[in-house]
């Protein structure tokens, strides 16, 4: 029955997030989002607004005709409507001339419901649910002393500015915050062999606090998409307990990390060879059967690899690694002559930044090494020399080893012409909260 239950339940169990954001509802008043808009905005209703109008077939008078003559964005803002979704509102003025002598102005105020969905290329893609449009005449100061506003309902103009065309253009104004909106899914490169994809598990939920997204990472070897360890827990995203000033919040898990090393490893990334600081005739010196391996003095090479899963663990305020290797001690740089192999267990602290939009990781300190001889024939003397010996070359060489290989970063989930600054990185158990702000680059599109 087991066995039969999980043919009906395909990869599913594997489909479990280890990442996500929440953007605050100060992200969304971000000021550049409505710079940005604005013109964009204006160019998308100009086009509709101030097309000619088509021919009336039974015009009272060709004088009478209204003309849109300017189209200015004046409000654009985008709030947060908690369990829902998003509203979208848009104040446009319009100057509207039905005659040469004649030009008035009028208020169109555009509203519009949005949330994000998922669609079938499981892309999340910004949709509007509902739409609303009101037009009112902006009057002069004389106007003002004798009547009040009214709403131009009737009017000639209201019947030329169809409203529904409207509503259209709000759509057309989302594509290209969708184009933008895709990018969140592409690969990133992590070194030339290996890139990290962050993919969005289902379309975000709406609560107070923000919009929250939830993500799944897969990693790439040389192409491939390669199978990682099992979280052992589900993640979730952790929502703050009161609302944040930061304009977005990214959470990682403690598996997202293990997963990252894991990669690494299966990219062949964490393999290092580490140059010693002794050489033949020097280890001889401490060991004498070396002597009669070696008639020349030459260099002693150390060429580890991994022979296991790296594993992450986090702690308050602490991340930490530890790596599983086997270390091949051998002589000679371009003819390489094994005659020991030594399994390494080094635990290291790692410490975590932000640039752009890239985590840089980097091995800090290595808190404890354990050497172990991979063959049981050797006693413990020798043992306990060779730790002598090599420790100190494990302990500088394979963290700056590691950091060449990490010094490019990790790219964080994100959309593009977008990066990411007043970061404040915290480290709790089980999971790292990266607050930060928004900043969208000069260029519009």
């Amino acid at each position: 029955l087991s066995i039969f239950l999980s043919l009906l339940v395909p990869a599913h169990t594997t489909r479990s997030p280890d990442c996500g954001g929440i953007l605050t509802p100060s992200g969304l008043r971000y000021r550049k989002f409505a710079e940005v808009s604005k013109p964009h905005a204006e160019s998308v209703l100009r086009k509709d607004l101030m097309a000619p109008p088509a021919p009336d077939p039974s015009p009272t008078s060709p004088s009478s005709r209204n003309q849109i003559i300017s189209v200015k964005v004046d409000k654009f803002s985008l709030t947060l409507i908690p369990d829902t979704g998003m509203r979208l509102s848009i104040e446009v003025d319009l100057g509207i001339t039905s005659t040469p002598s004649t030009t008035k102005e009028m208020r169109l105020s555009i509203l519009a419901d949005l949330h994000v969905e998922m669609n079938p290329e499981e892309n999340l893609e910004l949709v509007t649910s509902d739409c609303k449009t009101t037009l009112e005449e902006v009057q002069s100061t004389e106007e003002m002393d004798r009547s009040a506003p009214h709403k131009s309902s009737g009017s000639d103009i209201d019947k030329q500015i169809n409203t529904e065309k409207i509503c259209l253009e709000v759509f057309k104004l989302l594509l290209f915050p969708n184009e933008r909106l895709m990018s969140l899914a592409a690969p990133f490169p992590i070194t030339p062999s290996c890139q990290v994809q962050y993919l969005p598990l289902a379309a975000p939920m709406y609560s107070e606090q923000g919009i929250i997204i939830s993500l799944q990472t897969t990693f790439q070897v040389a192409g491939t998409v390669i199978p990682l360890p099992v979280s052992p827990v589900p993640f979730s995203m952790p929502e703050p307990a009161r609302s944040s000033p930061s304009h977005l919040i990214l959470a990682f898990s403690e598996h997202f990390y293990t997963s990252l090393f894991s990669a690494l490893e299966e990219s062949g990334a964490l393999n290092v060879s580490l140059l010693s600081s002794l050489t033949t005739a020097t280890l001889a010196e401490r060991i004498t059967q070396m002597g009669s391996l070696f008639q020349e003095d030459l260099p002693v090479v150390l060429q580890a690899v991994t022979r296991s899963s790296p594993h992450v663990v986090l702690e308050e305020d602490k991340a930490i690694v530890k790596l599983f290797l086997t270390a091949q001690i051998g002589a000679g740089s371009s003819l390489f002559q094994s005659f020991l192999s030594v399994n390494v267990d080094v635990t290291a602290r790692l410490h975590l930044s932000v640039t752009d939009t890239r985590m840089i990781i980097s091995v800090a300190a290595i808190e404890d090494i354990e050497l172990s001889l991979a063959t049981s024939d050797v006693g413990p003397i020798l043992a306990a020399l060779l730790e002598e010996l090599f420790l100190p070359t494990i302990r500088e060489e394979v963290p700056a080893q590691i950091n060449v290989v990490l010094r490019q970063g990790v790219f964080l989930p994100h959309i593009a012409t977008f990066t990411y600054t007043d970061v404040n990185i915290t480290i709790h158990k089980d999971y790292v909260l990266i607050p930060c702000n928004l900043q969208l680059e000069a260029r519009t599109g």
